[in-house]
């Protein structure tokens, strides 16, 4: 695997430039992507928790890992980048999410489909779960970080 630490969530499809308050990309909201460079560890941490805790329950829905010593050294051997202190879901999805279109069974890699997903292809599955997880980071956005934003928006004209 590459000796590159991942420094960002960013996946390079930015949509915060075009007005979306999450990325479609990484799923970070619009400041955090905008301040990222200018925050500190702990911030970042906290995105990175916040990212695979939303990740790990779209993924636990659709996959389960029964071997996580197997996938983890299928992705290094096929050098996918991946952080190691996350689920093993978080990595059950790079692996999903790089190659959708070439994996033809998923138990070599220590995954297998729950029942309600084993007839989706791996790319419909793929887009799915990034649907899923996109508006899971909206539906967060909105209950909790858009609300403050607006309160702090009225203080100000106050």
């Amino acid at each position: 695997m590459s000796n590159q630490r991942i420094k960002t969530p960013c996946v390079g499809l930015c949509s915060t430039v075009y007005g979306d308050l999450v990325c479609r990309g990484c799923k970070r909201f619009h400041h955090e992507v905008v301040n990222w460079n200018l925050y500190g560890d702990e911030e970042k941490r906290a995105v990175w928790r916040r990212l695979e805790s939303l990740l790990v329950q779209v993924m636990e829905a659709k996959v389960e890992v029964f071997d996580a010593l197997s996938l983890r050294r299928q992705l290094e051997e096929r050098q996918v980048r991946f952080l190691p202190e996350q689920s093993p879901y978080c990595w059950a999805y790079q692996l999903i999410a790089r190659g959708s279109r070439v994996i033809n069974r998923l138990e070599a890699y220590g995954l297998v489909l729950l029942p309600e997903f084993r007839d989706w292809t791996l790319p419909a599955l793929r887009d799915a779960i990034d649907r899923e997880f996109f508006l899971l980071s909206e539906a967060h956005y909105e209950r909790y970080i858009a609300p403050r934003f607006l309160r702090e928006g009225m203080e100000i004209r106050v």
